[in-house]
């Protein structure tokens, strides 16, 4: 019986087509989807400080952000730590760049290969 050939229903709503054709819409017009999509890529991040309590990870950050305001950070929680991370740069390069001016402020430094937010190209 395995063996015998059949036919195949496909039961779906219509709107499934529509919003379908509305993302495409959107992203040949570079509307929010279309941003959000090429917005992003892969990249390099300094992780400057680990801790398992989230408060001591925040003021990390803190303290970073008054040394180096230039530079966005980003705080990961991967159980049972806080991973701080600073920049979105495109070549280790430029994160060892950073790396090296840190060195003497904090302690545990990383280079960390990740999805960052690309710059503005404009």
């Amino acid at each position: 019986m395995a063996q015998t050939r059949g036919t195949l229903t496909v039961v779906k709503d219509a709107r499934i087509d529509t919003l379908i054709a509305k993302r495409l819409e959107l992203s040949k017009a570079g509307g929010s989807s279309a941003a959000t999509i090429n917005n992003s890529g892969n990249g390099y991040r300094v992780q400057f400080f680990v801790s398992s309590n989230r408060t001591e990870a925040y003021n990390a950050q803190t303290r970073f952000n008054e040394l180096y305001p230039e530079y966005k950070t980003y705080i990961i929680y991967s159980e049972p730590n806080f991973k701080v991370r600073a920049g979105d740069f495109r070549t280790k390069l430029e994160a060892t760049r950073l790396m090296e001016q840190l060195r003497g402020q904090f302690t545990s430094l990383f280079i960390i290969f990740e999805k960052i937010n690309l710059p503005d190209t404009k």
